[in-house]
């Protein structure tokens, strides 16, 4: 019992510690409510020093994200850590790496393009929280608690086994495969103010997301076979435009391998 109870409050914390970070994170990318953002404050940094700094802490990202999220890698990581916490200390890395890329983070000035002060820059700024906005809802679509690790330790806590969500199409996953990637991608280049350390970011994170729903859809085939297959075949990766073979049945997708 006390072991399932420390399960349970070690999942409880890193959701918790997740949470602010997230949300300082909508801040930090779209320089608004926050002490330091992609582009306001932060330790002073010549050109090169910038973007070695900026480009490393992508990269830590972008490697625990994808490598973490790898079923070979969670054989082997479920031999280290208990299987119930397994995705709580996903969580946990994810949110250190997060919050390392903001604290250290180097603004890189110069605008690429600068429309602030003009009509359009409140409908970038909406358009931004908007896709912030598919991210929270996309994670509920997809079983918000299963993502973050609560209902696993919770399934430990009641000594009860954990069942992966079932292979299904809810709302947006009927439109495009991956709306929690296409969320974060609208977040990221709608901006009034695109400086050259934003585009790094942007166009970095781009990179990454394509690279990681190719690692994704991979497991994903392992995962549920030919109604992943034909899931993919009739609906697109991001962009939400129909195909031109019309769905059947029930069909759909999960998201069990991504942070």
């Amino acid at each position: 019992m006390i072991r399932r109870t420390l399960y349970l409050l070690y999942g409880a914390i890193a959701y918790l510690l997740f949470l602010p970070t997230f949300l300082y994170a909508i801040g930090f990318v779209g320089n608004f409510l926050v002490p330091k953002s992609m582009d306001r404050g932060g330790p002073e940094a010549g050109l090169l020093e910038a973007l070695l700094v900026d480009t490393a802490l992508l990269l830590v990202f972008a490697v625990q994200h994808s490598m973490m999220a790898r079923q070979g890698f969670k054989r082997w990581w479920t031999k280290v850590v208990p299987r119930p916490v397994e995705r709580s200390t996903y969580v946990l890395a994810a949110t250190a790496a997060l919050a390392l890329l903001m604290w250290q983070w180097r603004p890189l000035g110069g605008p690429v393009w600068d429309v602030s002060g003009t009509a359009l820059a409140p409908v970038l700024i909406g358009v931004s929280l908007l896709g912030w906005g598919i991210v929270l809802y996309a994670t509920f679509l997809i079983d918000h608690f299963e993502l973050f690790g609560l209902r696993q330790v919770w399934a430990a806590f009641r000594s009860r086994r954990f069942e992966h969500p079932r292979f299904h199409s809810p709302s947006l996953y009927k439109v495009v495969r991956h709306p929690l990637y296409a969320g974060f991608l609208v977040a990221f280049w709608a901006t009034p103010v695109m400086t050259w350390g934003h585009l790094l970011f942007a166009a970095a994170t781009t990179g990454y997301i394509l690279v990681a729903i190719q690692l994704e859809e991979r497991d994903l085939v392992t995962f549920h076979g030919d109604a992943y297959r034909t899931y993919r075949r009739r609906t697109r990766m991001l962009l939400p435009i129909p195909k031109s073979e019309p769905t059947e049945g029930s069909a759909g997708a999960t998201e069990p391998t991504s942070g």
